[in-house]
């Protein structure tokens, strides 16, 4: 498999890829819809309720925090982890204009 060419596309084709990568794994989405139930950090409770293996768990927290989507506070031995509502917002508003691009009336394969 080749390297991605991320530099041939622009800032915004980037971060719509980005943004789509915290969605892109069952397990993240599990992560985000945990939080987001919760309305409150969630410090080490992840791995019980998702009956993942820690490290598996770690990983996917790891790339929601790179992309930005959560942040985590660390309160030692604990981090604690939230929905962060700038990028979630920007994720809403990026997808929506995106999905919004296609008129529903138009289609070329009928």
């Amino acid at each position: 498999m080749g390297v991605t060419k991320t530099e041939i596309f622009t800032e915004q084709q980037n971060r719509i890829a980005d943004l789509a990568k915290a969605f892109s794994h069952p397990a993240r989405v599990a992560i985000l819809q945990l939080l987001i139930a919760r309305k409150s950090c969630v410090c080490g409770d992840l791995v019980d309720e998702l009956e993942l293996a820690q490290a598996t768990v770690s990983q996917h927290l790891k790339e929601l925090k790179r992309i930005g989507i959560i942040h985590g506070e660390i309160n030692p031995p604990r981090v604690c982890y939230c929905i962060n509502p700038i990028v979630w917002s920007e994720a809403q508003e990026t997808f929506g204009a995106l999905l919004d691009t296609f008129a529903l009336t138009t289609s070329c394969c009928n």
